[in-house]
C-alpha cells in the first residue's frame, strides 16, 4: 500500500489531496501508480467527478494507456469541453486515427483546441490535404482559428500561392504578427518554399525579433542558394548583438561546404572552437561534411573518430563522405558498426549507403541493405524508395526499379527524374517517353531540366527527332526552362545520328553557350557517314581549336581522304597524329562480381579466360537486337 492512502477512509476526501495525488502521478509517469489512485477513485465514488476524470484521463493518455482512457471517460458523468479534447489527443498520440475522427465526428461542441488537435493529428500521420481541409472547414463552423492553428497550417503550406493565402488570412484574423513565434513561423514557410524576399518582408515588421528568427532567415538564404547573403546575415546578427547557436554554426559550415570555401569553413570551425561547440553532434557533422566535400577527408575521418559518443547524424554526415569519394567499403563498415551501437540508421544514411553501392559495391549488398528497409520502416520513404530506383536501374535491373516505382504511394520530381533517367539509359526510350507524357498530366508537377534531358536523350537513342525537337522548342514556352548546354548536346547528336547535319550545325552556331570538343565531336562521328569533305575539315578543325591533345579528328580525316583516294593527305593525317603524341584516353567500363571487380578497356578484358567472356557478350548482343533493345 501506498503511504498516501494510510489515512483515507471514509468518504470524505479531500478534492485538494486527490489533485495532489494525481500531480505525483503525472512527475512520476508510473501507470502501477495511476492504477492505485484510480481504483481509490473508484472505491470512494470519486470517479463521476468531471475535474478528477479529466485529470485521470490525461494521465492514462500520457503513459498510452487509451483502453483505460477509455473507461475513465465513460465514468464522467457530466463531460466537458476539456473531458473531449483530452480523450480526443489520447487517441490521436496512440495512433488511432480511425477512432480519433469517430469521436471528433460525434463531439457535441468543438472549439479551436479541437480543431487544432485533428489538424496536427493528419499532419502527423502524413494525411497533408485532410489537414490542410479540416482548417478551411473550421473557418466555414465560425471557429476563430489561434496563432497555434496558423503555426500547425504553415508548416503544411507547399505552394508560393496557399502560403501567401494563409498570410493574408492571419492579417484578416488579426493575428498580432508581432509575435515572434508566430513571425518565426512565417520565415520558415516562405525560406521553405524558396521565397526568400517574402521572408525579408516578414522580419521587417516584426518589432522585436530573436536568435531563432535569424536562424531562420539565414536557412531560408542558405536553402535558396544564396549563400554569400546568408553569410552578410550572420555577420549582421553579430552586430546586432545576438550571440550565434549551435544551429547558426551548422548552417554557416552547411554555406561554406556549398561554396566549397575551406577557408571560410575553417573560420566558422575556430569559431566554433571559441564558443564551445566544437563536439555538438549538429555542428561536428557539418563540420565532418564540410572536410568531405572540400577533398579534406582525413580531416572529415580525423575529427569523427576524437567524438566521445557517436549518434545518427555523425554516422551519417562520415558515410556520406566515404560515399562522397567512392570508398564503399568503408562506408559500409562503418555502417555496420553503426547498427552494433543500436543507432538506428536514418533514411539519409541508408540513401548515402545504396549510392556507394551503386559505384562499386557488389548489388548483393544492396539486396541486403533492401532487405533491411522495411525492417526500419523505411518503406513508405520516398528518399529511400529514389535511392533504390537509382541503384537497380544503374546495375542494370530496370524491372525492379519499375516495380518500386510504381509501388511509391508519393512520388516527387526526383522521383520521376530517376525513373526517366533509370529507363534512358538502360535502353526503354520508348517507356521513357510514355513515362514522360504520363508525367505531364500531373498537375501538381512541372518537368525541369533533369527532366527534359532525360526525355531529350531518349529522343537522341531512339531517334525520335519530331519529338524531340518538338520538345526542345517548347522548353521555355511550355515548362518555363531554358535549353541549357546539355539541351543542347542531347538535340545535336540527335540531328546528327539522323543525317541532318546542316541543322545541327545551325543549332550550335546559334546556341547562346561556347560551344564545346564535346558537341562537334557528335557531328564529326556522324560526318564519317553522311557528310562531305568540307563539313568534315571545317569540324575537325573547330574541334582540334578546342582540345589540341585529342587524336579524333585527325583519324577521321585519314579515313575519310582515304576512302577519297587522297594517299598524301591521309599519310599527313596519320604522321600529325604520330608527330602530336596525341593520346586519346581510354574509357573503362567494370562489372562487379562477388568480391571482384573485372574491367574492360582498350578491347581487353582484365580478367583470365576473356575470350569465352567476348563470346558471351557477343551472344547477349545478339539476344538484344532480337529482342529490339538495340
Amino acid at each position: 500500500m501506498y503511504p498516501f492512502f494510510k489515512h483515507t477512509k471514509g468518504p470524505h476526501f479531500p478534492l485538494s489531496y486527490c489533485s495532489l495525488l494525481l500531480n505525483h502521478c503525472l512527475s512520476q509517469k508510473s501507470l502501477n501508480f495511476v492504477k492505485v489512485v484510480h481504483a481509490h477513485f473508484i472505491k470512494l465514488g470519486l470517479n463521476t467527478y468531471t475535474y478528477l476524470g479529466n485529470r485521470c484521463l490525461n494521465l492514462y493518455s500520457e503513459v498510452g494507456h487509451v483502453n483505460d482512457a477509455l473507461k475513465v471517460f465513460d465514468d464522467i458523468s457530466h463531460k466537458n469541453s476539456t473531458s473531449w479534447n483530452i480523450f480526443l489527443k489520447g487517441l490521436l498520440k496512440s495512433g488511432q486515427l480511425g477512432k480519433a475522427f469517430h469521436v471528433f465526428d460525434v463531439m457535441p461542441a468543438r472549439d479551436v483546441v479541437t480543431w487544432n488537435s485533428m489538424i496536427s493529428g493528419y499532419a502527423y500521420f502524413g494525411f497533408l490535404s485532410h489537414a490542410l481541409e479540416l482548417f478551411v472547414e473550421m473557418q466555414g463552423t465560425g471557429v476563430r482559428p489561434s496563432g497555434f492553428t496558423f503555426s500547425i497550417v504553415m508548416s503544411l503550406v507547399s505552394s508560393p500561392s496557399h502560403a501567401k493565402q494563409i498570410h493574408c488570412r492571419m492579417i484578416r484574423s488579426e493575428m498580432d504578427l508581432d509575435n515572434v513565434v508566430l513571425g518565426n513561423s512565417l520565415i520558415t514557410m516562405y525560406g521553405k518554399l524558396g521565397l526568400v524576399e517574402y521572408a525579408f518582408g516578414v522580419i521587417m515588421t516584426m518589432k522585436q525579433f530573436d536568435v531563432i528568427s535569424w536562424n531562420s532567415l539565414i536557412w531560408a538564404c542558405q536553402r535558396a542558394g544564396h549563400h554569400e547573403q546568408a553569410l552578410e546575415l550572420f555577420y549582421q546578427m553579430r552586430d546586432a548583438d545576438f550571440l550565434p547557436d549551435q544551429f547558426t554554426c551548422s548552417m554557416l559550415m552547411k554555406v561554406s561546404s556549398n561554396l566549397r570555401d575551406l577557408d571560410k569553413g575553417k573560420q566558422v570551425f575556430a569559431f566554433c572552437f571559441k564558443m564551445g561547440f566544437v563536439y555538438n553532434s549538429i555542428v561536428s557533422s557539418a563540420a565532418i561534411d564540410l572536410f568531405s566535400k572540400c577533398n579534406r577527408l582525413e580531416d572529415s575521418v580525423q575529427l569523427f573518430k576524437e567524438q566521445d559518443q557517436w549518434d545518427s547524424a555523425l554516422c551519417n554526415s562520415m558515410i556520406s563522405g566515404y560515399a562522397r569519394h567512392d570508398l564503399g567499403e568503408d562506408a559500409l563498415r562503418l555502417f555496420v558498426l553503426t547498427l552494433r551501437k543500436n543507432i538506428r540508421p536514418t533514411k539519409y544514411m541508408v540513401s548515402s549507403l545504396l549510392s556507394s553501392v551503386s559505384i562499386f559495391l557488389p548489388v548483393e549488398v544492396g539486396n541486403q541493405i533492401h532487405s533491411l528497409v522495411p525492417k526500419l520502416g523505411f518503406e513508405s520513404d520516398e528518399v529511400i524508395a529514389n535511392s533504390l530506383v537509382d541503384m537497380y536501374a544503374k546495375f542494370g535491373f530496370i524491372d525492379d526499379a519499375l516495380n518500386i516505382f510504381s509501388e511509391m504511394k508519393i512520388k516527387d520530381l526526383v522521383s520521376w527524374n530517376t525513373m526517366l533517367m533509370g529507363l534512358t539509359y538502360n535502353g526503354r526510350v520508348s517507356y521513357t517517353m510514355d513515362l514522360f507524357r504520363e508525367l505531364l498530366t500531373r498537375e501538381d508537377m512541372l518537368p525541369d531540366r533533369i527532366t527534359l534531358t532525360a526525355v531529350l536523350q531518349a529522343c537522341n537513342y531512339g531517334l525520335f527527332v519530331d519529338e524531340g525537337i518538338e520538345i526542345f522548342s517548347l522548353m521555355e514556352i511550355k515548362f518555363g526552362v531554358k535549353p541549357g548546354e546539355e539541351h543542347y548536346e542531347c538535340v545535336v547528336a540527335m540531328l546528327s545520328k539522323a543525317g541532318k547535319l546542316k541543322e545541327a550545325i545551325d543549332i550550335i552556331e546559334t546556341m547562346p553557350y561556347r560551344s564545346t570538343s564535346g558537341i562537334w565531336k557528335s557531328i564529326l562521328s556522324a560526318c564519317a557517314v553522311y557528310g562531305d569533305l568540307q563539313i568534315i575539315e571545317g569540324v575537325a578543325e573547330k574541334i582540334i581549336d578546342r582540345e589540341t591533345q585529342t587524336s579524333l579528328p585527325y583519324l577521321v580525316l585519314a579515313q575519310t581522304y582515304q576512302m577519297r583516294g587522297r594517299w598524301e593527305t591521309m599519310v599527313r593525317m596519320r604522321k600529325a597524329v604520330e608527330t602530336k603524341g596525341t593520346k586519346e584516353v581510354i574509357g573503362c567500363s567494370w562489372i562487379g562480381i562477388k568480391n571482384n571487380l573485372y574491367t574492360f578497356e582498350s578491347n581487353q578484358l582484365q580478367h583470365y579466360g576473356g575470350k569465352d567472356l567476348y563470346l558471351l557478350l557477343n551472344l547477349l548482343d545478339w539476344e538484344m537486337e532480337t529482342e529490339g533493345f538495340v
